[in-house]
């Protein structure tokens, strides 16, 4: 049976709202698209002892503030009346010496009362962009707010999303470290409220790390003409940026000549007025193939690398195509279900056959997809992580499954060959989204060996495995390249921040920043950053 596609429609709605030649540079061999084996050996000698998996999220064990909200007699859209938050116990000096400005990312502690008398403690989150008064609106998830009182001690502000008819009151109580300010949230639903919480929010832009280190500085980089750039694809010397709608601007493709890395010229770009939500992209010779939200694959003719021509659109059911992959003479396209395509022709790809995880209570939606010695690794959205035998496309089988304990989010994977052991780097998305190590040389038997986390207000994202080097394209946090030599303790080696707040375009929600990253084997590591667009690294 197909998997439900109820989890995948309403996380794209939420994703709609909310990769240098000199002289002196020796290329690389080119890789493909999916997963090569490793450099190796390393020092890791396959042993490890079994993590235990807490989820995404940590919780703190108390509210995140000393701050309440009073919802008795509760009438009308009670989160409006700000008066009703408890801040006698809040730090006003701290709160009054607060920048009147900035964008920052919240994680929220919710105590959800159950039946039998228990709590159940789960995360939400909120983002805000806080801006002078001369310099625009200020907003909450991308909308305007409808209440501001920050100055003089207070610090309150009340936001809408459309959408779901909700309205969030968020009053700071604390800052207990520069950019950060701890607080309590009350929520209502169609002017019904649902319940208060607590909140610590980070500027995301001042963390107060530099903005580089281990080397990693960009060679050069160039805005994409369209919409916010998520993922790039490197191939005949030029680097193709497909783009999101963002902001009421169409999303589309950016092409680039990138035969010299430090100079790349732009070269053309390309929307279409009904499918501009791109969110992929890969190629096969002169065939370039793109993911299309709500729609499908797009098919390209590249064979003038400058001058992308249409050649048609394959359908692939309600929700389109959010990722595509090319392993050799297949591409794969994930979705809802994930379709297999023969490329005897690239230019004319022709199906195999679409793969279907079991239905369960699980939500999933192959998300994303990698693919190494036969076996396909889908991040199945709210699903968790599915091991898939492709060796014949006539006996399709699942191998096992990896569930998050708190169903968070399967976004992405890279696998390779570690310590004589298959090892998946897998990482999920939204807050607190962290990356996994996982043992996989047993599917019916998956175990974490290993961890790595940035602030939990913000999320990763794509990845690149290249030898012993992890490169992660992780948002708000940027470009992380993690030495994976051990897996079971990653350690990162270099870094570039490439979120700042002034770039324009740049919204509210925590998915800003570094999307995509890919390392052709050219020398240079190329990136997407949804408003710089399209930045080039030395390869480490």
């Amino acid at each position: 049976m197909p998997v439900s596609s109820r989890s995948l429609s309403s996380l794209l709605a939420m994703l709609l709202l909310l990769s240098l030649t000199g002289c002196d540079d020796d290329p690389k061999p080119a890789t493909p698209d999916s997963g090569t084996p490793d450099a190796g050996p390393y020092v890791w000698d396959g042993t490890y002892t079994e993590m235990e998996d807490p989820g995404d999220w940590i919780d703190p064990g108390k509210p995140y503030a000393p701050c309440s909200f009073n919802s008795a007699n509760a009438s009308g859209n009670v989160c409006e009346d700000l008066s009703r938050f408890d801040v006698s116990q809040c730090d006003r000096e701290a709160l009054a010496a607060l920048p009147q400005e900035g964008i920052y990312q919240a994680i929220v502690r919710n105590e959800i009362a159950l039946r039998d008398g228990g709590v159940r403690i789960i995360a939400s989150d909120f983002g805000m962009r806080l801006r002078a008064e001369d310099a625009g609106t200020s907003t909450m998830f991308d909308e305007p707010l409808l209440q501001r009182d920050t100055q003089g001690g207070d610090f309150a502000v009340v936001g809408h999303l459309p959408q779901t008819a909700t309205t969030f009151a968020v009053a700071g109580c604390k800052s207990p470290a520069p950019s950060v300010i701890t607080g309590c949230v009350a929520t209502c639903r169609r002017g019904v409220f649902v319940r208060a919480s607590t909140f610590e929010a980070h500027r995301v832009a001042k963390s107060g790390e530099p903005e580089s280190s281990g080397g990693l500085v960009p060679l050069s980089e160039h805005r994409a003409e369209l919409g916010m750039a998520v993922d790039v694809f490197v191939t005949k010397g030029h680097a193709y940026v497909v783009s999101l709608r963002h902001l009421n601007q169409p999303g589309g493709l950016t092409v680039f000549d990138v035969s010299n890395p430090r100079a790349p010229l732009l070269k053309t770009s390309i929307t279409l007025p009904d499918n501009n939500d791109w969110n992929g992209v890969t190629a096969k010779d002169n065939a370039l193939y793109i993911a299309g939200n709500g729609t499908g694959t797009l098919v390209y003719d590249i064979s003038q690398p400058e001058n992308p021509v249409f050649i048609r659109l394959m359908p692939s059911g309600d929700y389109g195509t959010h990722t595509v992959f090319v392993d050799g003479n297949r591409l794969y396209t994930m979705g809802i279900t994930t379709h297999v395509y023969d490329l005897a022709t690239p230019l004319n790809p022709t199906l195999l056959t679409v793969i279907s995880l079991p239905e369960d209570d699980t939500g999933g939606g192959a998300h994303d997809a990698f693919l190494y010695e036969n076996r396909l690794y889908i991040s199945n959205s709210f699903g968790g992580y599915a091991v898939v035998d492709v060796s014949n496309l006539d006996d399709v089988r699942v191998l096992g499954r990896y569930l998050h304990p708190d169903q968070s989010f399967a976004h992405y994977s890279a696998v390779g060959t570690f310590g004589g052991k298959t090892i998946a780097f897998e990482g999920g998305e939204m807050s607190a989204s962290h990356l996994r190590v996982l043992d996989v040389t047993d599917p019916a038997r998956i175990v974490k060996i290993g961890e790595f986390r940035m602030r939990q207000v913000t999320s990763m994202h794509n990845m690149a495995l290249r030898g012993n080097l992890l490169y992660v394209a992780w948002y708000q946090e940027g470009l992380r390249v993690l030495d994976v030599s051990n897996p079971t303790k990653p350690k990162q080696v270099a870094h570039y921040q490439t979120y700042r707040e002034e770039d324009p375009g740049r919204g509210d929600t925590y998915l800003e920043g570094a999307f995509g990253v890919r390392i052709p084997g050219d020398g240079f590591v190329y990136a997407a950053d949804s408003a710089r667009g399209l930045l080039i690294f030395k390869e480490l």
